[in-house]
């Protein structure tokens, strides 16, 4: 007596369930119109079937769970966890990567809480954590699998990136980003290099400046060095963090643009242009992309 399925079927299993939970839940809301089946209970992934620790309903609500999937492979590391690094974190640990790493020999200090996702407490800046293992702690409450290493990456220790399938470069060390950069390339390790270069205009008393997305796959490498796209340099003026201002919706911004163009990558997103460098100029707000894959691969003959 209670079936209701109709004679051509119900198209998915999501129409079904919310069919037969209107047909128990309409009684009780005739009555009380506050009265609801959603209540939102925390599902936790007790069986551990997901890198989460409670079930990504977003995803599934949203009906997105197989284009979602499309990131679920692969060993993500974050080399800098001064600003932007900090919301690559944010992001990445909301999506199912298989392994989030982080690489950072700094302590988390006052200055890094201004530019950093979340609110750290006093208590937490008194006790002087390192940056992997403050922000470890925060994001594992979420993510099951982020790696915290408390050192910096060097000629030493690079070959701990072997594994990694991509790499976010969120440092401002110009000779160790150059290592890391040679290493990748070696290993055909794809990788997202993030900077930005911010001013004080005095006569205007505000900043102004541009933020940097260059990206470096084994299908496209020479961009990064023919083009300059990567600054090597320690010297004022040849180094977007030189003078360290850093805001954090910039340094957000600047993750954010990062992230999207590595799930660009994965395929999660529609990439018609395939841009492998990008800037964001804050005076006009305007974006431009640059280092087309299909000109590069136009101009060789592939």
């Amino acid at each position: 007596m209670f079936s209701s399925k109709p004679a051509a079927g119900y198209p998915d299993y999501y129409e079904k369930m919310t069919s037969y939970i209107n047909l128990v839940a309409n009684p009780a809301t005739s009555l009380d119109d506050t009265a609801t089946a959603r209540t939102f209970p925390v599902i936790e992934d007790k069986a551990q079937e997901t890198v989460f620790a409670y079930v990504d309903t977003a995803s599934s609500r949203a009906r997105i769970a197989a284009v979602s999937n499309k990131l679920a492979a692969g060993k993500v590391a974050i080399i800098g966890l001064g600003g932007t690094g900090a919301y690559v974190l944010d992001l990445l640990a909301k999506t199912p990567v298989q392994e989030i790493h982080l690489f950072d020999g700094d302590v988390f200090s006052q200055h890094n809480a201004f530019r950093s996702p979340g609110a750290a407490s006093i208590e937490a800046l008194r006790s002087s954590p390192l940056k992997v293992d403050y922000f470890y702690e925060q994001y594992s409450r979420m993510h099951r699998y982020v790696f915290p290493h408390p050192e910096y990456v060097a000629d030493a220790n690079v070959q701990q990136l072997q594994e990694m399938s991509f790499v976010f470069l969120c440092l401002d060390n110009g000779a160790a980003k150059l290592g890391i950069v040679q290493y990748l390339e070696t290993m055909a390790i794809s990788f997202i290099d993030v900077g930005m270069g911010i001013y004080l205009n005095a006569s205007a008393n505000a900043l102004g400046g541009i933020v940097r997305v260059t990206t470096s796959t084994p299908q496209q490498r020479q961009h990064v060095h023919a083009n300059q796209r990567i600054s090597f340099g320690e010297a004022p003026g040849g180094n977007e963090y030189q003078q360290n201002i850093q805001i954090a919706d910039l340094n957000a911004l600047n993750a954010t643009l990062a992230v999207i163009k590595w799930k660009k990558l994965c395929g999660f997103y529609l990439d018609l242009e395939n841009e492998y460098h990008s800037t964001y100029t804050i005076d006009g707000n305007n974006t431009l992309n640059e280092d087309m894959l299909h000109e590069i691969a136009t101009k060789i003959g592939a």
